[in-house]
């Protein structure tokens, strides 16, 4: 049993998942992971969709160095964006192993919302390429651990409307 970061409020209503090691890069990733922070699940796994299919784009807010600008960041109050395929990928899986985590507690999965969605850098894998005059300089990846809690929320309690809003009392 591996320790999470965060331990949800209620382990009774929340799944969850990890993948450690994982070959995606850790920058792509950190900013998907951002982006779907809190969304309910359906909307979460139909924006990596939309990702995979360039159709919205993940707003670059911190690793945004050399990142070009595109319209559809503008949904997000930003100006840069990207459409990382493998991050978005790697998420899907992740988000549908915790939905089926879900599913075998007995959790209502059109209620799932993704309250913790955490990035951290793997150790680095070293490879090498050869270059002039003998030397070899290092190619390196910068894999990822990634860890989901899906929480299942309550219905929200409907504001009562009032009646006849424009009368004031006067005394």
């Amino acid at each position: 049993m591996t320790r999470y970061s965060l331990d949800p409020e209620n382990a009774t209503k929340s799944a969850k998942a990890r993948g450690s090691h994982l070959r995606v890069h850790f920058k792509n990733t950190r900013e998907t992971a951002h982006a779907i922070k809190k969304m309910h699940l359906r909307r979460a796994v139909r924006f990596l969709k939309n990702v995979s299919a360039h159709k919205e784009c993940v707003p670059f807010r911190r690793y945004n160095g050399g990142v070009g600008r595109c319209a559809q960041a503008k949904n997000w109050k930003a100006t840069q964006g990207r459409w990382p395929q493998k991050s978005a990928e790697f998420l899907l899986q992740l988000l549908k192993n915790a939905e089926s985590n879900a599913e075998y507690k007995g959790l209502d999965t059109d209620h799932l919302v993704i309250e913790h969605i955490q990035v951290n850098k793997a150790p680095k894998m070293r490879r090498r390429t050869y270059r002039a005059h003998g030397r070899i300089n290092p190619y390196m990846s910068s894999p990822c651990h990634i860890e989901v809690i899906l929480a299942e929320r309550e219905q929200a309690i409907a504001r009562p409307t009032e009646e006849e809003p424009g009368k004031k009392k006067v005394s």
